[in-house]
C-alpha cells in the first residue's frame, strides 16, 4: 500500500507543471476573464478546478511566484485527496461510520453556533448604564476581591540634571488648580509624568515605571498621602499617594468597570441563548 500511495502522489505531481502552464501563462488573464470548467489536477473522481485556486492569486505576485504557490497548493490537495482515498479503503466499517458521525455532529454544531451568534448580534442590547454597574457591583462586590495592591497616585521622572526640583516637589504635594497649571507648562522636561491621582494603578505597573522601587521597599515609600523621592541612575523620581488598597479588599467600582461591563453583557448573552433554546 505505501508502494502505490507514492507512485500515486509521483504521478499526481509530475501532471502539475503541464497545469501551471494552462493556470499562469496570464495572471492578469486569470482574473479577467470567465472561469472555465478544464480541470488543473484529478484524483480518482475528485477534480481541482481553475476557480478553486484564483483566491490565491494577485497582481502583486510575479510569474514565479505564482507558480510556486499554485505548485504547491497543488501538490498538497493532491496529496490529501490520495491519503483520503487510501484511508477510506483501508479503515474498517466502524472507523468510517465513527467519523462520519463525528463530521456530521461538526457540520450541525458549526451551523448552529454561527447562527445563534448572528441571533445574538442582531438581538443583544450592549448599552450598561452606570446605575446597572453600580447596582450590579454592590450586589457581586464581595466576588470582585483584589489579588494585587493597588494605587492612586501622581509622580513625575525627572532627569538627573533638572535644576527646578525643589519647585516641582512643592507644586506636586500641592496641587492646586494653580500648581496642576504650572506643571502641564513645564511637563515637557519631565522625563515621565502622571497627574492622574483618580486613576487606580496595580503596583506592579508602578514598580516597572519607577525602577528604584522594589517589592521589598515598596510599604517603606507607598503609604497613603505620602510623598517619595526616590533616585538611581536614570533619573529623579517624585511622588504623593493619594489612596491605596491592598490585597483581598473590595476592589474599587472605577476600577473593575471594564470587567463589570463584560460580565453584564455575557450574562445577557447566555440568557439570550437560553431563552432561544426554550421558546
Amino acid at each position: 500500500m505505501h508502494f502505490t500511495l507514492r507512485n500515486d502522489i509521483r504521478r499526481v505531481l509530475i501532471l502539475v507543471p503541464l497545469c501551471l502552464i494552462f493556470v499562469l501563462s496570464s495572471c492578469e488573464g486569470l482574473f479577467k476573464s470567465e472561469p472555465e470548467s478544464t480541470p488543473l489536477a484529478r484524483v480518482g473522481d475528485e477534480y481541482l478546478y481553475r476557480e478553486d485556486i484564483e483566491s490565491l492569486l494577485n497582481s502583486q505576485l510575479n510569474e514565479q511566484d505564482s507558480t510556486s504557490l499554485v505548485t504547491n497548493y497543488i501538490n498538497n490537495w493532491a496529496v490529501k485527496q490520495l491519503l483520503f482515498s487510501k484511508a477510506q479503503i483501508n479503515l474498517t466499517e466502524e472507523q468510517i461510520a465513527s467519523f462520519e458521525r463525528l463530521v456530521a455532529n461538526y457540520r450541525i454544531d458549526l451551523f448552529t453556533r454561527a447562527y445563534k451568534e448572528a441571533l445574538v448580534l442582531r438581538g443583544e442590547d450592549t448599552t450598561v448604564t452606570d446605575g446597572q454597574l453600580r447596582q450590579f457591583y454592590e450586589q457581586e462586590k464581595e466576588n470582585f476581591v483584589l489579588k494585587e495592591k493597588i494605587l492612586q497616585l501622581r509622580f513625575v521622572e525627572l532627569p538627573k540634571q533638572f535644576l527646578n526640583k525643589d519647585e516641582v516637589i512643592k507644586r506636586l504635594n500641592n496641587f492646586n488648580d494653580e500648581d496642576q497649571v504650572f506643571l502641564d507648562s513645564i511637563g515637557v522636561q519631565f522625563t515621565k509624568l502622571n497627574f492622574n491621582d483618580s486613576l487606580w494603578i496595580p503596583l506592579t505597573r508602578i514598580i516597572q515605571e519607577i525602577p528604584p522601587l522594589t517589592y521589598e521597599n515598596e510599604e517603606r515609600y507607598l503609604k497613603k498621602s505620602q510623598f517619595f523621592e526616590l533616585e538611581d541612575s536614570l533619573g529623579v523620581y517624585l511622588g504623593k499617594i493619594s489612596d491605596i488598597r491592598e490585597i483581598n479588599e473590595i476592589a474599587p467600582l472605577s476600577y473593575i468597570k471594564p470587567t463589570l461591563r463584560q460580565v453584564l453583557l455575557n450574562r445577557r448573552k447566555l440568557d439570550f441563548l437560553r431563552r432561544l433554546e426554550t421558546e
